[in-house]
């Protein structure tokens, strides 16, 4: 089983605008609402590939009673601690005709010591069953920016790999904690390594930079795939991703799509080759379509055989 942990989870609501312009009135074409937050959208994978996966996190309000609801729809199982204050909305604005991506996140709810006390004994309860888990997404207020360090810390001892998706001081602290492998895209790595990727090369350094900063083993999401370094009986390994060329709709959850899918793999036992190939395989199935971990196995099962790897070596 893999467990998703969302402490930011969200109503997410995607509206189809074309020709999207600021300031001026528009009328939505397609609207599709979903549970969402990074975790969510990971358990969204993980149940479409047929694997089981209970999603937890911080729910409260109507958007947190809808929010568990929806899920109990889509026949994800969720275990979520109720709080007091209002969960967040979230809302992305998709332009056919420009190809484009506007995305208006709020900033989540006030959570209370007795609130996050409540997640730290749920947590430690739920992942004696668990596989595989995953924390990911921002955070609500009223956490202190290490609370993914703490809170890996306090799983790592249960015996299951902890993947941590998070961007800022979060992953940053997050990383010095140790956890089993990290994910982050270009941007939030070169925030945490302090300076931009212009070559394969700097991705290549970048990864081990992130090993050697605490994380067991690191892949970094870009637009044409990724970077990884995995860990082995022996040291690791560095391989370079390449994603197949997609018609995409929209990239949003494509990076917590692959998330799922490495995570799915990993669990049943495959080679780190067959996880990076289904995991891009199904970060470009979900951009197949709108909605964030939204897609066909079918799709990945075709797109999986387009998935280009390359190992190369370490700098």
């Amino acid at each position: 089983m893999i467990l998703t942990v969302t402490l930011n989870a969200a109503i997410d609501r995607t509206l189809t605008v074309p020709n999207f312009e600021v300031g001026f009135r528009h009328r939505s074409t397609e609207t599709l609402t979903l549970p969402g937050g990074k975790g969510v959208n990971v358990a969204r994978v993980v149940k479409t590939l047929g694997q089981p996966v209970i999603a937890t996190g911080f729910a409260g309000g109507r958007t947190g009673d809808r929010l568990i609801a929806d899920l109990n729809r889509e026949g994800i199982l969720s275990d979520f601690v109720r709080i007091e204050d209002e969960s967040r909305t979230s809302t992305a604005v998709i332009d056919p005709t420009t190809n484009t991506v506007t995305e208006i996140n709020e900033y989540g709810p006030e959570i209370t010591p007795q609130e996050l006390e409540l997640m730290r004994e749920k947590l430690e309860y739920l992942t004696k069953a668990a596989d595989v888990v995953v924390l990911a997404g921002s955070l609500p207020r009223g956490v202190d920016l290490d609370i993914y360090a703490e809170l890996i810390t306090l799983l790592k001892g249960q015996g299951a790999p902890v993947f941590l998706d998070t961007h800022g001081e979060p992953l940053r602290l997050g990383i010095k904690a140790g956890p089993d492998m990290v994910f982050p895209n270009r941007v939030e790595a070169e925030m945490i390594i302090g300076y931009e990727f212009s070559s394969n090369d700097d991705f290549v350094q970048a990864v081990r930079n992130l090993r050697e900063l605490g994380a067991v083993s690191a892949v970094i999401k870009s637009k044409l795939g990724c970077v990884a370094q995995l860990a082995t009986g022996s040291g690791s390994r560095t391989i370079l991703g390449r994603a197949p060329r997609v018609d995409a709709v929209s990239t949003v959850g494509s990076g917590d799509a692959m998330v799922g899918g490495f995570a799915v793999k990993l669990m049943e036992g495959a080679s780190q080759e067959e996880c990076i190939r289904f995991a891009l395989a199904c970060a470009a199935a979900n951009a197949l379509t709108p909605g964030a971990g939204v897609f066909s196995a079918a799709d990945v099962r075709r797109l999986e055989a387009a998935v280009e790897l390359e190992e190369v070596a370490a700098v």
